[in-house]
């Protein structure tokens, strides 16, 4: 009786362990199909920023009160996949330098960047994913230094709000010059604020939405 028990046992545990198996992935199953609109693709765009954009570097915070950028946006397949090349990107205006403790702040892109779509939320029409290949030149004073990575972020259909908001080890300070200890290489600073997406030359909020045909 007991032997019954236990084989019954055994049997039930793997089959209940093969269900899991078979259940969890499909589950799991992330976008692989990326649709931009309005269409056609690919879509130009601008984007401005609302609030502040700062990089905090050692917990020296250089901040910037305006920043914008041209892109592309495309419809893709694939993930990970790209979903928009950034063009251009810039940090601080005329009369509006990026400032920090050391001095105010010069930085200057290499682009092109990408934003990357990881993931769909259908029900709050938010992508999340990151923006890659990111590689910048950030002057503060006599300090030189530069930052390469990417930061995690999320795109919100109904805004068109791309807020930026990288974790620790995302970005890295690949070089530095006359900066000391207060950047260092191998420094991982972190990218935060957020910028509204418009179709370029008009008031129409791009969407991105991801599904699995």
């Amino acid at each position: 009786m007991k032997k019954t028990i236990r084989k019954t046992a055994v049997v039930a545990g793997a089959a209940t362990a093969a269900l899991a198996l078979a259940v969890t992935p499909a589950m799991a199953v992330p976008s692989t199909v990326w649709t931009v609109s309005p269409a056609p693709s690919p879509v130009p765009v601008s984007a401005t920023n609302t609030g502040n954009i700062v990089l905090s570097v050692n917990g020296i915070a250089m901040t910037c009160t305006k920043s914008a950028a041209t892109a592309s946006m495309s419809s893709a397949t694939g993930n990970p996949a790209t979903v928009a090349s950034i063009s251009a990107i810039s940090f601080g205006a005329t009369g509006a330098p990026c400032t920090s403790v050391l001095g105010n702040v010069t930085t200057v892109a290499t682009t092109p960047w990408t934003i990357v779509a990881q993931d769909y939320n259908s029900s709050t029409g938010i992508t999340s994913g990151y923006v890659g290949n990111v590689d910048a030149k950030v002057t503060v004073g006599a300090c030189v230094f530069r930052v390469t990575g990417k930061a995690s972020g999320t795109y919100q259909n109904s805004t068109g709000k791309l807020a930026v908001n990288s974790v620790a080890g995302e970005l890295t300070v690949v070089s530095s010059t006359s900066c000391g200890a207060a950047v260092p290489v191998g420094a991982k600073p972190l990218f935060k604020g957020a910028y509204l997406v418009k179709k370029t030359g008009t008031t129409i909020i791009p969407t991105i939405v991801g599904s699995n045909p």
